[in-house]
């Protein structure tokens, strides 16, 4: 049975960033708070025959291709019974890929292409092509291939990317989808529904679709529009749960990304793709996928109303296994370019770690994930160091703030120093240095948290009720 999950997508052009790379971003959500996750690189293949891939879900399987690119994948531990959700990567040409958004189609159109039960679900789709696939365009087709040939199992979006393009891609019923290329001076940003508007079937530079979907929705009469070809309106849902589940997320990044612009976070119509005000940081990204209404009623930490605490779904949750941003720079040379910014214990209290991409391992507290609780386990560890903050958020709240703050500063000047230290290095020589320069990483930033640790800790105990003041006289 599929895991369900209920994730938050950012995407952000190279002209919208703020250092010219492209950015995606999401948060990996599940329904299940305690799923854990290992950080490991599936390896390169180079004329394997019998490669084969079969799911643990349902009756899917596939031949795989001979030859394959290493990639660095974030799947769960029981894949037995989870699934395998390798969830997001970078392959070794630079192409980023993060999957699923769960997305959901509507009643009208799924009568039409129902979903396939035994179709290429997220448990198996980044393994069946990120290793294959050259560019982000490359990508969405590729994906599209496969799913015209096997179907799919549920509604998925996926998040394509490389140094020069950000893709969409919404694979709504059976086998029609519908991608679109981001503008590079723009970001979007969805979180489980249908969220590509306007499709221009004039212009595949910017949009590409799965064969026959024109045919398919004049034929059942699925357009509710008097004009244009509206995806979301087609294919899309518009119920309680989209108001409260999902339109208040795409409001919140919209108000902290376009904050002169009044919206209401229940607008089903809330547009997909915006102008940021600003030009947008990694570090904005990671608030972004973090946050949970700060600065409005409907923050469950705020001064708002009981009801309006509880109003909406928060961006970041506890249920969150991961968190990631891609993203690939052009103004180094490619084989630095790719960084993969890692947040394994929740987005809100715990560090987006960069990870160079061109990488042959990672850290062991990272690759040895056990299902028991475990310490030794970055996945354990965060996960417990963000429950401490949170089971005393007004005491702790700004000691964690500071601890992000500062190693947000520390990764910066970090990020440079490795590239600086990479001059003169290539193929196995720069694979090997910028390895070891990721597990340094590891390291300073698992000393960092343990001062955070220490912190809290010493507070608890002088929060304890368990005191009793005598005069010291007696």
């Amino acid at each position: 049975m599929r895991e369900p999950s209920a994730c938050t997508t950012i995407l952000v052009g190279k002209k919208a960033s703020v250092d010219g790379t492209t950015m995606i971003a999401r948060n990996d959500d599940t329904f299940i708070p305690i799923t854990p996750q290992k950080f490991i690189i599936e390896p390169a293949a180079h004329g394997e025959k019998g490669r084969h891939i079969k799911s643990w879900l349902n009756k899917f399987e596939m031949d795989l291709p001979e030859d394959a690119q290493r990639v660095p994948a974030v799947p769960n531990v029981d894949y037995k019974h989870r699934g395998y959700y390798d969830e997001s990567g970078i392959n070794q040409e630079n192409v980023c890929m993060s999957c699923t958004e769960s997305t959901y189609g509507n009643e009208r159109t799924l009568a039409f292409d129902p979903l396939v039960k035994d179709g290429l679900d997220e448990d198996c789709m980044q393994t069946s092509v990120l290793p294959y696939i050259y560019s982000a365009r490359d990508g969405v087709k590729y994906l599209g291939s496969l799913i015209a040939k096997y179907g799919s199992p549920a509604g998925n979006s996926v998040l394509f990317s490389d140094k020069d393009e950000i893709w969409y891609m919404e694979i709504v019923t059976g086998h029609h989808w519908v991608a679109q290329r981001i503008p590079d001076d723009c970001y979007a940003a969805t979180g489980n529904r249908v969220a590509i508007e306007q499709v221009n079937f004039d212009d595949p530079d910017n949009f590409m679709w799965s064969e026959g979907i024109q045919e398919f929705v004049e034929e059942h009469h699925l357009n509710v529009d008097h004009e244009g070809w509206n995806f979301r309106h087609i294919f899309g849902t518009y119920t309680e749960q989209d108001r409260h589940y999902n339109t208040s997320r795409q409001w919140y990044i919209q108000k902290l990304f376009n904050p002169s612009i009044e919206q209401d976070p229940q607008d089903p119509d809330l547009p997909f793709i915006r102008k940021a005000e600003k030009k947008i940081t990694r570090e904005d990204i990671q608030f972004a996928l973090g946050s949970h209404y700060q600065d409005t009623p409907y923050d469950p930490f705020g001064k708002g109303t009981d009801e309006e605490k509880h109003r909406y779904r928060p961006i970041g949750l506890n249920r969150t296994q991961n968190a990631h941003i891609l993203q690939i720079r052009s103004d180094v040379p490619e084989d630095r370019a790719a960084i993969m910014w890692l947040c394994i214990g929740g987005p809100t209290f715990t560090p987006f770690v960069p990870f160079f991409a061109n990488m042959s391992d990672t850290d062991p507290s990272y690759n040895n994930t056990s299902m028991d609780y475990n310490m030794n386990d970055a996945w354990w560890y965060y996960k417990s160091l963000a429950a401490l903050v949170e089971s005393h958020y007004p005491q702790f709240v700004q000691l964690d703030t500071d601890y992000l703050t500062e190693l947000n500063r520390y990764y910066r000047g970090r990020v440079e120093e490795i590239i600086k230290g990479a001059e003169g290095k290539s193929g196995e020589e720069l694979t090997e240095y910028l390895t070891k320069a990721n597990q340094a990483t590891v390291a300073h930033t698992k000393k960092d948290s343990e001062k955070l640790w220490g912190q809290m800790m010493i507070q608890s105990i002088n929060m304890s009720k368990l005191t009793f003041h005598m005069d010291e006289n007696l």
